[in-house]
C-alpha cells in the first residue's frame, strides 16, 4: 500500500481542460448543495438551527467520491483545501486521500493541505467500482477528476442512507473517515451513506426532525441522546416527548420508510451518574427506547430499535465516550445486521395462506 503521491499545483484554467471532468456525477453522500457545494443542512433553512449544528453541517462529512473504470490505472482528484495556520489545533493531523473497494483498503496517499491542488492515486487491476474518501480535517472542496490511462464511470448509486446522529456519528476518534462507523455499514450494505452526524448537537431539535423529513431516503438512521445528558441536558420525561415529536415529524415525511433507532451507546461516566435535571444517560436511554417501543406498538411496522448500551465494552472507547477504530467496527456491524433485518423482504402468503420465501 502507497503511502506517497504526486501533489501538482495546476492554473484554475486547467480544471475545465485537459479531460478534467465535474465530480459531481460521482459524488456520493450529498445531502443537500449550497452553490454548488456539499452541506450538511438545509441552506434555505439555517436560521433555526444551533449555530453549533450549523457550523458542522459545512463540513462535507462523508462526502467521498466512486467509480469504475475498465482501462485507467490511476486517478486524479482536483481539490480546494485550506492550509492549517500554525495555532491550528487540527494542524499535525494526516491529510490522507484513501481508495477502497469492496474487500477493503487499497491505496492511501498523503498530502499536504493546499489552496489548490491535484492529487494522483494509483488503481489495481480491475475495475472497481472503487470509492475514494477524502481527509476531512481540512475539509476539501472537490473541483474534478479524471482518468489516467482509461476513463472513468460513475459507480452504481445504492438505495439512499440517512444518518442523523451525534459526533459518535460523525466519526470521532476514527483513524481514518473510512473508518467510521456509518462508513463500515455503508460498505458493508452497498448502500450511498449520508451523514448528517453533528458533534455537539443531534439533541432532539425539532427543526432538523422537519429537515429529515424533507429530504429523500430508502433508509433512515436516529443515533442521538448522549448531548442530552451533557451538552443540553434533559429529563427522562423530556428525552421520552422528544423522541416520540421527533419521530412523528420524520414519519409526515416519511411514513413507511424503514426507520432504525440506535439508543446511547456505553459511556461510562455518565450511565448512573445525574445530570442538572437528575437524570443519568441510563434513565435518558431507558425513555427513548420506550417512546420507540410505544411508536412502534401502534402499527408503525418499519421502525425498529438497536438498544446501544451493550453493542461495545468499555476498551472500545477511545476517549470514555467515542469509539475507536475496533469500537467503530464493532458498531458497524451490529447497525448493519440490524438494518439488514429490517430491509429483508417480508414473506408473502403462498395458495394456502402460509408464509413462503420472498
Amino acid at each position: 500500500m502507497s503511502a506517497r503521491g504526486e501533489e501538482h499545483d495546476r492554473n484554475e484554467s486547467d480544471h475545465h481542460g485537459q479531460g478534467w471532468q465535474d465530480p459531481a456525477p460521482y459524488l456520493r453522500g450529498v445531502a443537500w448543495l449550497d452553490q454548488g457545494r456539499p452541506v450538511r443542512a438545509d441552506p434555505a433553512d439555517l436560521a433555526r438551527l444551533p449555530w453549533d449544528t450549523g457550523e458542522r453541517a459545512a463540513l462535507p462529512i462523508g462526502v467521498r467520491l466512486e467509480f469504475a473504470t475498465e482501462t485507467a490505472h490511476a486517478v486524479e482528484i482536483r481539490y480546494r483545501a485550506a492550509p492549517p495556520g500554525p495555532t491550528d489545533g487540527l494542524r499535525g493531523l494526516a491529510h490522507v486521500f484513501t481508495l477502497w473497494n469492496s474487500a477493503g483498503v487499497l491505496n492511501e496517499v498523503c498530502v499536504d493541505p493546499a489552496g489548490q491542488a491535484s492529487v494522483r492515486i494509483d488503481l489495481p487491476p480491475g475495475r472497481g467500482p472503487y470509492i475514494v474518501h477524502p481527509p476531512q480535517a481540512r475539509s476539501p472542496q472537490l473541483l474534478g477528476v479524471r482518468a489516467v490511462g482509461g476513463a472513468l464511470a460513475p459507480a452504481p448509486r445504492g438505495p439512499r442512507w440517512v444518518v442523523h446522529g451525534d459526533s459518535i456519528t460523525e466519526g470521532w476518534w476514527s483513524t481514518r473517515p473510512a473508518h467510521g462507523w456509518t462508513a463500515v455499514a455503508g460498505r458493508a450494505l452497498g448502500w450511498d451513506t449520508v451523514n448528517l452526524g453533528y458533534a455537539g448537537g443531534a439533541r432532539g431539535e425539532l427543526a432538523l426532525a422537519e429537515q429529515l423529513a424533507r429530504l429523500p431516503a430508502d433508509v433512515l438512521t436516529l443515533a442521538w441522546g448522549t448531548n442530552c445528558w451533557s451538552q443540553s441536558p434533559s429529563s427522562a420525561g423530556l428525552m421520552y416527548e422528544t423522541t416520540r415529536a421527533f419521530l412523528e415529524i420524520v414519519r409526515q415525511g416519511h411514513p413507511d420508510t424503514p426507520l432504525l433507532v440506535l439508543s446511547p451507546l456505553l459511556r461510562p461516566e455518565a450511565e448512573d451518574t445525574p445530570n442538572r435535571l437528575g437524570a443519568g444517560l441510563g434513565a435518558l436511554r431507558d425513555a427513548m427506547e420506550r417512546a420507540v417501543n410505544d411508536r412502534a406498538a401502534t402499527g408503525d411496522r418499519a421502525l425498529a430499535l438497536l438498544p446501544g448500551r451493550d453493542l461495545l465494552e468499555p476498551d472500545h472507547l477511545a476517549d470514555g465516550l467515542h469509539p475507536n477504530d475496533a469500537g467503530h467496527a464493532v458498531l458497524g456491524k451490529s447497525v448493519t445486521d440490524a438494518l439488514r433485518t429490517l430491509t429483508a423482504p417480508s414473506p408473502r402468503p403462498g395458495p394456502t395462506g402460509r408464509p413462503r420465501a420472498a
